[in-house]
């Protein structure tokens, strides 16, 4: 796997070239457990079904990336989408790209977006969160108790497969969020600077989330909207928990294309070459 260089870290990163041109570049952003083996082939199937340019990487801390140089706070989510992702995009050449966020990755895009608007052209977000529910603490504790209790140790040899340091990497996820002071994170007020099309999928089983979550983020994009290519829509999944694009796979991959379909035909994102 091939490394770039940001802020003096190295990340590890894939490149898929485009197949076809005039398409945006798809950037994904994976989860607060992912890295870019944990994506699985979700990635390439859809560049190879969109045509487009796709990158993935992981986060400081995740996969083969460098690891965290220090705790995590409150912000960063906010640090990751303000501070890390544009130096990144900007190392790859990456111009106006489409994020494609799941869960704190999601979180992550939908604050790029809402700070570089001019930057982004589109956003497709899998479960994403927009502020802290009950019911996702209550599953964070669930998943720390039988990450701690396991005998057999499965679910951390799972893990171990995509991360250097899996236990690190769980430890950062459970502990921030459920540090009290996490608990006032909320990022909807910052949604409506949002001018870009927007898709947020949700499964109606998510254990981590409620409807709300994107019901909130289309009520805060569609009152900002100040053109008609800042549309938003909403796809909700039935036998689908917090992973749409591993429970539902065929459904998101032709939704994420469609979607992709529209911004190239109204030449949002695209750039010669399908660079």
């Amino acid at each position: 796997m091939p490394f770039v260089e940001v802020d003096g870290q190295q990340l590890e990163y894939l490149l898929i070239p485009a197949r076809r041109r005039n398409r945006p570049t798809l950037v994904f952003l994976h989860e607060g457990l992912g890295s870019v083996s944990l994506w699985r082939d979700f990635p390439a199937s859809v560049a190879e079904a969109s045509g487009c340019r796709t990158m993935l990487w992981s986060r400081l801390g995740h996969g083969d990336s460098a690891p965290l140089a220090a705790a995590r706070t409150p912000r960063y989510l906010h640090e990751e989408a303000l501070h890390r992702l544009p130096p990144l995009l900007d190392a790859l050449a990456i111009e106006r790209p489409l994020l494609v966020g799941h869960s704190d990755g999601a979180s992550i895009a939908l604050i790029h977006a809402a700070a570089f608007p001019d930057r982004v052209a589109g956003l497709v977000v899998l479960a994403p969160h927009a502020f802290v529910e009950a019911k996702a603490l209550a599953a964070i504790v669930h998943a720390g108790e039988s990450y701690a209790g396991e005998a057999s140790g499965e679910r951390r040899r799972k893990l171990a497969r995509h991360h250097r340091d899996a236990d690190a990497v769980f430890a950062a996820w459970h502990d921030i969020w459920l540090a009290p002071e996490f608990r006032a994170w909320d990022i909807r007020d910052c949604l409506p600077a949002i001018r870009c099309p927007l898709l947020a999928v949700q499964g109606e089983d998510d254990e981590f989330a409620t409807m709300r979550q994107i019901e909130c983020i289309a009520e805060a994009v569609s009152d900002s909207v100040v053109d008609r290519r800042a549309d938003v829509d909403l796809l909700k999944l039935a036998d689908c928990r917090h992973s749409p694009h591993r429970d539902q796979p065929l459904a998101v991959r032709q939704a994420i294309v469609r979607f992709v379909d529209r911004l190239a035909a109204a030449g949002v994102g695209a750039l010669p070459g399908g660079r």
